[in-house]
C-alpha cells in the first residue's frame, strides 16, 4: 500500500498538470443582443407590437427622371447635361430609337426637339405591396428646361427609385416604373402662370406606376428567442391562414428574431391594413371575448385609444361582435367611432342604422368616414338605399363620398360607360348637376344629373380656334368645329346638347362621320374643355376635383423627418438564419433595395 501511493500521487499530479495546460476553448462568436424593452401603451399590450417591430411599415417615396413624348413645341431641347447623359442611356437600353416604337431618328435626335421634355416623376408605394401593384404618380418638368407645357404629353417608361433624385452611378436599385398619357389639372394653382393660371408643367399619370417586385414586410423582435419566434409565427399563420393561391405561409421564421411576412392575396390592394392588423394582432390566440372586453373597458377608461381598439378588435374578428355592439350607441363619440368602423369592417349589419345615422347627423368628418366605411361592407339593400340620399347633400364632399360608396358597391345610381379605352364617363342619378373629377385610380369624368344640358345661346373659342363650338337659344344641338393641329382639315358635326351625349363625343374615335364619330381627345383635353365651358357660364351646377391625395402623401413624407434606427437593434446583416435547415441566405440581400427609412422602430 505504502508502494503505491507515491504512484497515485504522481498520477494525480499528472492529470492535473494536463488539465491545467489544455488548450482553452476559442469563446462563441456569436454574441446575443440584449433585449429591448419596449414601450407600447397599456391598450397594446399583449400584441405582436408590443414584442417585435415591423419593418417596412411606413410608405416609400419613389422618384426618378422621365422623358415626356408627343408634345407638339411646347417641350425643351435645352437640359442639364447629367440628366441629358441619363436619358439617353435610358433610351439606348429601352431601344426609343426602334423604328416600331415610331418616335423616330436616334435617341440624340430625339432629344434635340421640342416635342419631349425632361421631367421629374415621383409616386408613393405603399407598406408590404405586392410586385404588379399600381399607384398613382406625378409628373413635372425638370429644373433647367424651357418646358411650356406637359398638355397632351405621354411618359416613356421611366425608373423609379426610393430615396434621393440622382442621376449618376450611386442610384438606387429601381423598384417601380411609371408611363403612360399625362394629365393636367385644369383647376388654378398658387404657382400657375398664365391668363387661366392652370400649371400645364405638372400632371399626373392615374394608375400610372408599377411595382417590381414584393415589399416585404418584416418582423424583428425585440427579445431575440426561438420559442417566441415560433409562437408568434404560429399564432399569424392562425389568423391570416394561406389562401388560394399563395404560395408561401403568411409568417414565416428566419432567425431567433427575424419573421417574414407575405401578403395574403385577400389583402393584394389593401396592404396597409394587413399591417396594421399584424401589428394589433394577440401573440396568443385564445380568450378572444376576454380580450375584447378588455379592450372595451380601456377606450372607455381612455377614449384616446379608440383607433388602437378598433384595429385591435378587426384582428380579433367576428368573435368580438357582441361585446362591440354595446358601444354602437355610446354617448362618448370616440369610443362609438371606434367600434362601428371594427363591426363595419368585421361586415356587422347591426352597424348599419348606426353609421347611416351618423352619416345624417354627425360631425362632418365622421359623417364622411360613416360612408367610406358602408362602401366596405357587404351586399346590403339598407346601405344602398340609404347612401343614395346623399348623392344631392348640401355639402359637396359628402356628394362625392356617397358616389365613391355607390361606385364601390356596384349600385344602379351609378352607370360607368367606357370611353375609347382611354377614360371613362360616368352618370349618377342625381338632381342637382355637377361635374366631378378623378385625381386618384383609372381616369374618370363623373357627370351628377343625367339630363344636364348647355346653357344656350352659346359661342365659345378653345384652344385659338382649334375647337369652336356655338348654338343658338332654341337649337336642340351644339355645331362643333374642329382641328387636330393647326394645319389639319377641319370636321364639323351637330351634337345634341346634353352634357354627357358632348363629354362622348369628344372622347370617341375618329371615323366616317355619323352616329359613333368623335374628335378623339385624350382625358386631359376633354377635361380642359369641358372647363373652358363651365368657366363661360355654359354648363350649370359646380366642376370639383379629387382633393389631390398623391401630393399631400408626398409633402407628408417630405416633412416627416427621417427616423433614426434604435441603436439597441443590431444592423439586419447581423440577423442569422437559425431557423432554417437549408443553407442560410443574408438578409442583407433581401433588404439591400430597401430605403433607409423603412428601417425604422414603430412610430
Amino acid at each position: 500500500m505504502r508502494k503505491l501511493l507515491p504512484l497515485l500521487i504522481i498520477a494525480v499530479s499528472s492529470s492535473c498538470s494536463n488539465i491545467e495546460k489544455a488548450t482553452p476553448q476559442p469563446k462563441s462568436s456569436f454574441t446575443q443582443r440584449p433585449p429591448v424593452e419596449m414601450d407600447v401603451d397599456p391598450i397594446m399590450r399583449g400584441t405582436i407590437a408590443g414584442e417585435a417591430v415591423l419593418l417596412g411599415f411606413n410608405d416609400t417615396v419613389v422618384r426618378g427622371y422621365g422623358l415626356v413624348v408627343g408634345l407638339k413645341g411646347t417641350g425643351s431641347r435645352a437640359m442639364p447635361v447629367e440628366i441629358r447623359a441619363l436619358l439617353l442611356r435610358e433610351m439606348g437600353r429601352r431601344k426609343m430609337s426602334d423604328p416600331l416604337q415610331n418616335l423616330g431618328g436616334s435617341p440624340a435626335r430625339m432629344l434635340d426637339t421640342d416635342d419631349v421634355a425632361a421631367v421629374i416623376v415621383e409616386g408613393i408605394i405603399p407598406p408590404g405591396a405586392v410586385g404588379g401593384t399600381k399607384f398613382d404618380v406625378r409628373v413635372y418638368s425638370a429644373p433647367g428646361t424651357s418646358t411650356t407645357s406637359l398638355e397632351g404629353g405621354r411618359l416613356w417608361t421611366a425608373d423609379l427609385r426610393p430615396g434621393v433624385l440622382m442621376s449618376g452611378s450611386q442610384q438606387g436599385f429601381p423598384i417601380a416604373e411609371a408611363g403612360g398619357p399625362i394629365f393636367i389639372n385644369p383647376f388654378s394653382t398658387a404657382v400657375a402662370v398664365g391668363a387661366d393660371a392652370v400649371d400645364r408643367l405638372s400632371g399626373r399619370i392615374l394608375d400610372g406606376g408599377t411595382v417590381n417586385k414584393d415589399r416585404t414586410l418584416k418582423l424583428r423582435l425585440a427579445t431575440p428567442s426561438h420559442n417566441r419566434v415560433r409562437t408568434i409565427q404560429a399564432s399569424i399563420n392562425g389568423l391570416f391562414p394561406r389562401e388560394q393561391g399563395q404560395k408561401n405561409d403568411t409568417a414565416f421564421g428566419k432567425s431567433d428574431e427575424l419573421i417574414e411576412l407575405h401578403v395574403p392575396p385577400s389583402f393584394k390592394e389593401r396592404t396597409g391594413d394587413f399591417a396594421q392588423l399584424i401589428r394589433h394582432s394577440p401573440v396568443d390566440i385564445g380568450a378572444t371575448e376576454q380580450t375584447a372586453n378588455n379592450i372595451r373597458r380601456s377606450v372607455l377608461a381612455n377614449p384616446g385609444a379608440s383607433e388602437a381598439a378598433s384595429w385591435r378588435w378587426q384582428a380579433l374578428g367576428k368573435k368580438c361582435i357582441p361585446i362591440i355592439q354595446e358601444l354602437y350607441t355610446c354617448p362618448e363619440e370616440q369610443p362609438r367611432m371606434a367600434a362601428l368602423e371594427a363591426g363595419a369592417k368585421l361586415n356587422d349589419p347591426l352597424a348599419v342604422p348606426a353609421l347611416l345615422e351618423m352619416a345624417k347627423s354627425g360631425p362632418k368628418v365622421n359623417r364622411q368616414a360613416a360612408i367610406k366605411l358602408l362602401s366596405k361592407m357587404d351586399s346590403n339593400p339598407n346601405i344602398d338605399l340609404g347612401v343614395r340620399a346623399f348623392l344631392d347633400d348640401r355639402d359637396v364632399d359628402m356628394r362625392f363620398t356617397a358616389y365613391e360608396c355607390l361606385r364601390r358597391r356596384r349600385d344602379s345610381s351609378v352607370r360607368v360607360y367606357p370611353l375609347n379605352g382611354r377614360f371613362k364617363l360616368e352618370m349618377v342619378d342625381a338632381k342637382k348637376p355637377l361635374i366631378y373629377l378623378t385625381q386618384t385610380g383609372d381616369p374618370r369624368i363623373v357627370i351628377f344629373g343625367d339630363n344636364t344640358e348647355l346653357l344656350r345661346p352659346m359661342s365659345a373659342n378653345i384652344w385659338n380656334g382649334r375647337l369652336l363650338m356655338r348654338a343658338d337659344m332654341n337649337d336642340p344641338n351644339v355645331q362643333i368645329f374642329y382641328r387636330s393641329t393647326p394645319t389639319t382639315n377641319p370636321t364639323i358635326d351637330n351634337v345634341p346638347a346634353k352634357l354627357s351625349t358632348l363629354t362622348s363625343f369628344m372622347a370617341r374615335p375618329v371615323g366616317p362621320r355619323g352616329a359613333d364619330a368623335g374628335i378623339a381627345l385624350t382625358y386631359s383635353e376633354t377635361i380642359n374643355a369641358l372647363h373652358t365651358l363651365w368657366n363661360a357660364g355654359y354648363i350649370p351646377g359646380d366642376f370639383k376635383g379629387e382633393q389631390d391625395r398623391l401630393l399631400a402623401a408626398i409633402m407628408k413624407e417630405e416633412t416627416r423627418a427621417t427616423p433614426v434606427e434604435r441603436p439597441e437593434f443590431p444592423s439586419e446583416e447581423s440577423v442569422t438564419d437559425a431557423l432554417v435547415t437549408r443553407p442560410a441566405e443574408s438578409p442583407t440581400k433581401e433588404l439591400e433595395n430597401q430605403p433607409k427609412i423603412m428601417d425604422t422602430v414603430p412610430r
